[in-house]
C-alpha cells in the first residue's frame, strides 16, 4: 500500500513539474484561443435564459477587424486593470495594508506571541476553519491568511508550504462554505436560483413542498459544511501534506527575522501600542459602518452596501494602522518618508503579479468575448443531458457535481457560471425527478463550483498563492502547487457530495 501511495504521489509530481510557468500558459491558452476563434467563428448554439426563453450565442472571429480593435482597445484599462470588478486593485491596496504590518515587524511579532501559545497540533483546524470563514470578507483570506499561514509556520521551524496549503484548502476549496448566513455567494447563488425556478414554472420550494427563501436556503448544509471540511482539511494536512513537505527544503527571506523565536520587551510594548492602534482604527471603521457608508433601501427598493462593498479597504485600513503605531514604537517609522519607503518596497514585490495578472485576465477576458468559455460550459450541460441518469437522483446529484467540478477547471467565476447552468438544470433536473428541487440543484452547484479552485491554474488567484510560497521556496512551480493541493481537492469534492446526498437520502432540510 505504501509503495502505491508514494508512486502515484511521484507521478503527480513529475506531472506538475512538467508545467510551465502561469505566465507561459496563459499565452500559450490565448493564442490556442485565438485560433479557435478563426476556425469556430460564426458557429452558433443556444443556452437557456432565465426565463425559459433562448438565448443565441455566436463564437466570434477574433481576426476580424472590430474584433482586432477590441483586443487592443480593452487590453489594459478592461481587461487587465478592472477585470473582475477590479482584482488586481483589490490585491495591490491590502499589499499596501498587510506590507506596513510586516515591514514594521508587527506580523512577525504577532506570529510568534500566537506560535508560543498555541500548539502546532491544532493549527491545521484553526487555519482550515478560518480559510472557509474568511469568505464573508470577500477575497481576503487570499491576500492575507495564506501569507500569515506561513510565516507562523515558519516561526515554528516548520516548512511554511504546509500552513500555507492547509489555509488556501479552507479560502479555496471551502469558499462556499460558512457559518453565517446570506453571505454573498448565498445570494448570489439563492437570488438567481429562484429567478430561474419561479420564471420557468419550477416550484421554489423544498422536497417537503415548504417555500424557500434564497439567501438562507442552504444554512444548515453550508454550516455542517463549515465543521465537516474543516475536520477533512486538518486530516489531509496532518497524514498527508505535513509527512511530504517537512522533509523539503525551504529558505526563510532575509527581512523575515525568526531565528529567536521569543517576543522582546520592546516588541511586547509595541505590541501594546499597535493594540491602540487597531482600537482606533476599529472605532474609526465602526463609525464608516454605521454611519457614511451604512446599508440604505433605494425608493426602487434596493438594498446598497456600501460598508460590505468597500470591506477589503475597510480591512487595509485595519493592517495599516496597527503597522504604523508598531512601527513608530519601534523606532522603525521615523518619518513619513520610511513609511512610503516601506509600501513602495511591498510594490516592488508585486513585479510578478503584475506580468502575470495581464496575460491571465486579457486571456480570461477573451475567453468570455469570443463565447468559447459559454461553449464549454455548453458542452458540460449537453453531456450531463446525455447520460440518461432518469430514474436515479443520486446519480444525477453526482452527474452534475463531476460535470460542473471539470468546468470549474476551464471556466472560472460563480457567478457566470451559474447564469449559465443554472437556468438549464434548475427545471431540468426537476423534470427528469421530482426530488430534485432548486435548493438541491445550487448545493450540488457549490461543492462542484468550490472543491476544484484549488487544482486549476485559470482561477485568478493561483499565480498570486504561487508568489506568495515561493518567498520560502524559490524554484516552486504552478505544476508543484497544483501537486500539493491536490489530496485536498479530491477529498472536499467525495466527502462535501457524501454529505449533500446525506442530506438528500434522510430528508434533512438544507436551510430555512
Amino acid at each position: 500500500m505504501k509503495e502505491k501511495k508514494k508512486s502515484s504521489t511521484s507521478l503527480i509530481e513529475k506531472i506538475g513539474k512538467k508545467i510551465p510557468d502561469p505566465v507561459i500558459i496563459f499565452m500559450g491558452l490565448y493564442v490556442i484561443t485565438m485560433i479557435l476563434t478563426l476556425v469556430m467563428g460564426g458557429k452558433t448554439f443556444e443556452t437557456m435564459s432565465a426565463d425559459g426563453g433562448t438565448i443565441v450565442h455566436e463564437i466570434k472571429n477574433m481576426f476580424e477587424a472590430e474584433n482586432i480593435q477590441w483586443i487592443f482597445n480593452n487590453a489594459l484599462l478592461k481587461n487587465w486593470l478592472s477585470y473582475g470588478g477590479g482584482v488586481l486593485g483589490t490585491i495591490l491596496i491590502v499589499m499596501l495594508g498587510v506590507g506596513i504590518a510586516e515591514e514594521s515587524g508587527l506580523l512577525t511579532a504577532l506570529i510568534k506571541k500566537i506560535g508560543l501559545k498555541v500548539s502546532d497540533k491544532f493549527l491545521p483546524v484553526a487555519l482550515v476553519f478560518l480559510g472557509i470563514m474568511s469568505s464573508i470578507a470577500s477575497d481576503a483570506g487570499y491576500l492575507i491568511l495564506i501569507p500569515l499561514a506561513g510565516l507562523l509556520y515558519a516561526g515554528l521551524k516548520k516548512n511554511p508550504l504546509i500552513g500555507m496549503a492547509a489555509a488556501f484548502a479552507g479560502v479555496s476549496a471551502g469558499f462556499s462554505a460558512n457559518l453565517f448566513p446570506s453571505t454573498p455567494s448565498d445570494v448570489i447563488i439563492g437570488k438567481n436560483a429562484q429567478l430561474f425556478a419561479e420564471s420557468q414554472g419550477v416550484p421554489f420550494a423544498n422536497a417537503a413542498g415548504e417555500a424557500l427563501n434564497g439567501p438562507t436556503m442552504h444554512y444548515f448544509f453550508i454550516a455542517a459544511s463549515t465543521i465537516l471540511l474543516t475536520l477533512v482539511g486538518a486530516f489531509v494536512t496532518v497524514k498527508f501534506i505535513k509527512p511530504r513537505l517537512e522533509k523539503q527544503s525551504y529558505t526563510i527571506p532575509d527581512d523575515i527575522d525568526l531565528s529567536d523565536f521569543t517576543v522582546k520587551p520592546e516588541e511586547n510594548k509595541a505590541l501594546k501600542f499597535a493594540g491602540l492602534g487597531l482600537l482606533l482604527a476599529g472605532v474609526i471603521v465602526a463609525y464608516l459602518g454605521f454611519g457614511p457608508l451604512a446599508s440604505f433601501v433605494t425608493e426602487e427598493g434596493t438594498k446598497v452596501t456600501p460598508f460590505i462593498d468597500n470591506i477589503i479597504l475597510m480591512i487595509t485600513f485595519l493592517f495599516f494602522v496597527p503597522g504604523l503605531f508598531f512601527g513608530i514604537k519601534m523606532g522603525l517609522f521615523k518619518s513619513a518618508q520610511d513609511v512610503i519607503r516601506a509600501m513602495a518596497k511591498q510594490m516592488g514585490n508585486m513585479g510578478y503579479v503584475l506580468v502575470l495578472t495581464f496575460f491571465s485576465y486579457n486571456f480570461l477576458a477573451l475567453l468570455t468575448e469570443c463565447n468559447l468559455g459559454t461553449y464549454i460550459t455548453f458542452l458540460g450541460a449537453k453531456g450531463l443531458q446525455a447520460m440518461g441518469l432518469d430514474n436515479s437522483p443520486i446519480l444525477l446529484i453526482i452527474g452534475f457535481i463531476i460535470t460542473t467540478a471539470i468546468i470549474n477547471l476551464f471556466v472560472g467565476g460563480l457567478t457566470s457560471k451559474w447564469m449559465l447552468l443554472g437556468p438549464i438544470f434548475i427545471p431540468m433536473l426537476f423534470q427528469v425527478h421530482s426530488g430534485m428541487t432548486p435548493d438541491i440543484v445550487a448545493a450540488a452547484y457549490r461543492v462542484a463550483d468550490s472543491s476544484t479552485n484549488i487544482i486549476t491554474p485559470l482561477m485568478s488567484y493561483a499565480g498570486v498563492i504561487l508568489v506568495f510560497m515561493r518567498k520560502y521556496k524559490p524554484e516552486y512551480t504552478i505544476g508543484d502547487l497544483i501537486g500539493l493541493m491536490f489530496p485536498y481537492s479530491v477529498a472536499f469534492l467525495v466527502v462535501w457530495t457524501a454529505l449533500l446526498i446525506g442530506f438528500f437520502t434522510f430528508g434533512i432540510p438544507l436551510g430555512f
